[in-house]
């Protein structure tokens, strides 16, 4: 429901006539038309309103007086209400006041003691009471206009009032001087009244004076009529007429010859007249033939106003011959508005004469003998198909290039120097476009304000329908040659073209193409776009173009991406496994490497198609298709450096080991074994190392073990989940990207599975062949546990598993500390549950053989304590309870195993320093 409008407030709440005020308010409509009446103290100020908004009105006060309210009037809400009011009164007005209304202007009355009015400018007026107006500076609180709403306290006034100048400018005085300025006022007044022989005695000098002025002027009356009549006038009118006759007289001769020369000029002009309509027939011929159509225009409308209507037979005769000329000339034009290519400004001339000549030839007996309903459509439609038979041919020519082009073309295709086919087309097409097109929109303007159009009515639905056309085939030509291979996006879609329109070549550009030249490409979409705009066309125009721009921008978008992920993919080939990381040891350069390609690939991205121009969105909006190309994007840049990770970490050469070696020195052969790998090594790395002269960094691949580079993967898979992917948001939001959380995320999730994929082949590369030792190593020379003798020594298996656990701590801790514990506790596992199975396999303990055991496995329990998790925990448990228990035995084991902790404290010491 409308509410009715209501005025709150007014600024200023008073003033004179005219004076210019702010009404503010609610519901004072909704736009300029909705107000409809507004009265100010009950004067109508409508005409002097301007509505500003829905709550402020500023308007001129009109001839009102008193206090009155604002009214507010409409069409929706009706007649308002006021909560404010504004008091109107009239100011005095002297000659040099400025006002807004008219003030009817009445003569100063002197005042009452006879006194002259002097002119207001520096004039201060005498107070009447002989008083001052000391102590009275301050202004009377209330309003005089009020308490006197008909007076006032002007002295100069016919409505001056005692009562509002003795407020005005003696409130403050006391009663007694009150009296005392009546008494002198009184005195004033007395003096005025006195008779006028004491007037003419204190002025008999100026009274004498003018009596002497008078006599004189008497004398010189009488003098001048002695000589000159009582009637001096009329002498001085019969001389006045006297020189008019002799002037006449005069210049009788001169105006005869005047009106001679002028009987002489007209007829030399009626001579003219008739030898140019005679001459007419050939004139305009030869006038058409330099196309000079303007002349052939004013030639033929001077004819037809000089000898439209004549009624001679020879005027007729040469008339009708020059309107044969005229239909020829027409026909001429008609056929000259529709040759292409031309100017915009010669069309719209001939355009002007063809419509002026049909105009002036529509009475005459050849008017029907050629009939053109519109020319400067016909104009219209031919520029048009024009510009759309340019852009076919600029079509077939460079596809015709890019399907034929031979041998020459094919070997610069790569070449950077050499601009590609389909630029080429993209640069004639924007050119096309841009010097074209607005010949055939303006000449649209022209015809549809009226500049242009004859008889006929205009077209607008048409018009729009050929703009429209040309610009959806300009968009999809470029679409065609510039996003042949983007059909598999869903964003790049051909949707809305014309149908009909041929398809580029399918040659499938490469990325280095793409990257170069597409925002080359944009550039020049964009320039044509700049000339649609200055234009001024309508936005459904102009969002075609707008779509093709965000297309191509989204394209280039996902080439530079594409080509950071082909980048990526390559990383293996730059490794070099240098420990560069200097916040997380065992990583390598690989993770800076990827962001110095993301880094590369934004600040491209950037400059080539992110930056907005003009009427252009943001391309990476919540929810939009940039948005979503990013992410994904970014997924598979990220899914690829998890590929070259894997790939790194599953790459071995013919010379690594496919298992590790049985580290034993208690058997024979695996020993032998081991040696003959450890000298092959040798030699392929001095090899190496003269290959390469001075060479000796420990990040070539040939000093490297496949061991080794299978935990730099790990340290770098957990170096990229735990610092380096959190840091790419940054990156983004550095940048002013979206962050692509879900791609981080999911790439996260892939690199915690490639980590646990590694992390079980390394300790299965490493626990198996540590595990396989004990069992030999433990019966090695037919040991049995129930033919032990007494001994306090740690058994030879023992003490080679705990130096097989320190070579495997080494090995890992020498790349990154932060995979110990991951990497040791399922190896330690392992070796409990061997430990457990084994003790559980033994079929008779003699007391020496439990208390061997048992002191066996506590030490290898406490070595490993610290990477010993708690299903190891219990294996270790299972193991000693297997072993049968020696009574009083507790003590002895207890010092038997300090004593060979003491011995073996080496390898203890390795085994408890933790992972940071």
């Amino acid at each position: 429901m409308v509410k009715n409008p209501v005025v709150t407030g007014i600024s200023p709440k008073e003033g004179p006539p005219g004076t210019r005020v702010t009404i503010r308010g609610e519901f004072l409509g909704n736009k300029s038309t909705d107000l409809i009446g507004l009265t100010i103290c009950g004067c109508d100020c409508l005409l002097s309103a301007e509505w500003k908004s829905d709550k402020k009105i500023i308007a001129r006060t009109g001839a009102a007086k008193g206090k009155g309210d604002i009214i507010v009037i409409t069409r929706q809400g009706g007649t308002g209400t006021s909560t404010v009011q504004f008091r109107a009164y009239y100011e005095t007005i002297g000659p040099m006041k400025e006002s807004a209304v008219w003030i009817e202007e009445s003569p100063m009355q002197s005042l009452a003691w006879g006194r002259r009015s002097l002119a207001p400018t520096g004039y201060t007026q005498e107070d009447p009471l002989g008083l001052s107006n000391e102590g009275n500076e301050k202004k009377f609180p209330e309003d005089l206009r009020d308490m006197f709403p008909e007076g006032s306290g002007d002295l100069s006034q016919e409505s001056f009032m005692p009562g509002w100048f003795l407020l005005e400018n003696h409130h403050a005085t006391s009663f007694e001087d009150l009296k005392a300025g009546l008494s002198y006022l009184r005195r004033r007044v007395e003096s005025q009244k006195e008779g006028q022989l004491s007037f003419l005695k204190s002025n008999a000098g100026s009274v004498i004076d003018q009596l002497d002025t008078l006599m004189t002027l008497r004398d010189r009356i009488t003098q001048d009529n002695r000589l000159h009549g009582k009637e001096p006038v009329a002498k001085l009118d019969k001389a006045i007429r006297g020189s008019i006759e002799a002037s006449h007289e005069l210049f009788r001769e001169v105006l005869a010859r005047k009106e001679t020369a002028d009987a002489t000029r007209a007829a030399l002009s009626a001579m003219s007249r008739h030898k140019f309509l005679f001459c007419l027939p050939n004139a305009v011929e030869k006038a058409a033939a330099k196309n000079e159509f303007d002349i052939v225009v004013n030639d033929y409308a001077r004819v037809k106003n000089l000898f439209g209507k004549t009624e001679v037979p020879i005027f007729r005769r040469v008339l009708e011959e020059v309107d044969i000329k005229i239909l020829a000339i027409r026909q001429q034009l008609h056929g000259k508005i529709k040759e292409m290519p031309q100017g915009v400004d010669q069309q719209k001339r001939m355009i002007k004469a063809l419509i002026s000549l049909e105009a002036q030839q529509a009475g005459t007996s050849v008017a029907g003998k050629l009939k053109v309903e519109d020319p400067a459509w016909d104009a219209i439609e031919a520029r048009a198909k024009h510009l759309e038979e340019t852009f076919l041919k600029a079509f077939e020519e460079y596809s015709e290039k890019e399907t034929h082009g031979g041998s020459e073309s094919k070997s610069h295709r790569h070449d950077p120097a050499v601009t590609p086919v389909r630029v080429q087309f993209c640069e004639e097409m924007t050119e096309i476009a841009a010097s074209q097109f607005p010949d055939l929109w303006r000449l649209g303007q022209a015809y549809f304000t009226g500049e242009l159009r004859g008889a006929a009515q205009p077209r607008p639905g048409n018009f729009k329908r050929i703009i429209l056309t040309a610009i959806e085939q300009f968009c999809a030509y470029l679409r065609s040659a510039l996003l042949a291979t983007a059909g598999a996006h869903r964003s790049l879609s051909t949707v809305g073209a014309p149908k009909g329109l041929p398809s580029w070549p399918s040659v499938n550009p490469s990325l280095n193409f793409l990257i170069t030249w597409l925002p080359h490409c944009l550039r020049y979409v964009r320039v044509s776009y700049a000339t649609l705009i200055r234009l001024d066309l309508p936005n459904e125009a102009l969002d075609i173009v707008l779509k093709l721009i965000n297309e191509l921008r989204l394209y280039c978008l996902s080439t530079i991406l594409r080509k950071a992920n082909e980048r990526v993919k390559k990383l293996h080939e730059r490794e070099t496994w240098e420990l560069t990381v200097v916040e997380f040891a065992g990583a390598t350069s690989l993770p800076a490497k990827l962001r110095e390609i993301l880094v590369e690939a934004i600040d491209d991205a950037q400059v080539a198609c992110l930056t907005p121009e003009v009427r252009e969105s943001t391309l990476l909006e919540p929810q939009s298709d940039g948005q979503r190309e990013l992410s994904k994007r970014f997924q598979d840049i990220l899914g690829s450096f998890c590929k070259v990770l894997e790939t790194l970490a599953l790459q071995r050469s013919d010379e690594d080991p496919q298992q590790a070696p049985i580290l034993s020195q208690l058997i024979g052969f695996p020993a032998t074994l081991l040696h003959q790998q450890q000298q092959q090594q040798q030699q392929q790395q001095q090899q190496q190392l003269g290959n390469d002269g001075d060479k000796r960094e420990w990040g070539a691949n040939a000093s490297i073990t496949w061991e080794q580079r299978l935990l730099c993967c790990l340290s770098n898979c957990i170096y990229c989940n735990r610092h380096f992917f959190p840091q790419l948001g940054e990156l983004f939001s550095r940048h002013g990207f979206p962050v692509p959380t879900l791609a981080i995320e999911n790439s996260r999730s892939t690199v915690n599975a490639l980590f646990a994929s590694l992390l079980e082949m390394y300790v299965e590369h490493k626990s198996d062949p540590l595990v396989g030792t004990i069992e030999p190593s433990m019966y090695l020379g037919r040991f049995q546990w129930d033919l032990v003798g007494p001994s306090e020594k740690l058994s030879p298996y023992a003490h080679e598993c705990l130096d097989n656990l320190v070579s495997v701590y080494s090995e890992i801790f020498a790349i990154s500390p932060f995979l110990l514990r991951p990497l040791l506790e399922p190896i330690v596992q392992t070796v409990a549950e061997e430990l457990a199975r084994l003790m559980s396999c033994v079929q008779k303990f003699n007391v020496n053989g439990s208390l061997q055991a048992r002191v066996d496995i506590n030490v290898i329990r406490d070595a490993v304590r610290v990477y010993s998790n708690e299903t190891a925990k219990s294996f270790f448990v299972e193991a000693l309870d297997t072993i049968p228990a020696v009574p009083d035995s507790d003590v002895k084991i207890a010092e038997t195993v300090k004593a060979i902790k003491s011995n073996v404290r080496l390898q203890i010491m390795c085994l408890q320093v933790v992972d940071p």
